[in-house]
């Protein structure tokens, strides 16, 4: 299979409570007009971004009930149940950059972010 701009991330899977965002580009110039260099601009508390994939959410203890004699007995594994996140794939989010891990992907600058980083989501729907 031949890696496109839209399976290039079919095969990431992102775990827990974590997003993928890919930054968006940074204003080189400030509006009095003066240029930043890139490393001010990354170095801001606040970043923005795309989210691009989203974990599965935060995992749930498994409630076992009184109706079983001892957990360790079931027959059958149950499958993990998790709280879905607020971050939907497409949404411009608003994150703190101290708690982003910096990864470099086919070559690509991304971010990994819990979704506690993420102070604001910018969401547009079709109405």
């Amino acid at each position: 299979m031949r890696v496109s701009e839209k399976n290039k991330l079919e095969k990431i899977i992102i775990v827990g409570d974590r997003v993928l965002i890919k930054p968006k580009k940074a204003q080189e110039q400030t509006k009095s007009g003066l240029y930043l260099p890139p490393g001010v601009q990354q170095k801001e508390k606040v970043q923005e971004g795309y989210i691009m994939k989203v974990g599965p959410g935060y995992p749930v203890a498994a409630d076992y009930g009184f109706e079983e004699e001892e957990p360790w007995e079931q027959q059958e594994e149950e499958a993990v149940r998790y709280i879905p996140l607020q971050s939907k794939e497409g949404d411009l989010a608003i994150y703190l950059q101290r708690d982003a891990i910096e990864i470099s992907y086919l070559g690509e600058k991304y971010f990994i972010v819990p979704q506690s980083a993420v102070l604001m989501l910018v969401r547009e729907e079709d109405l």
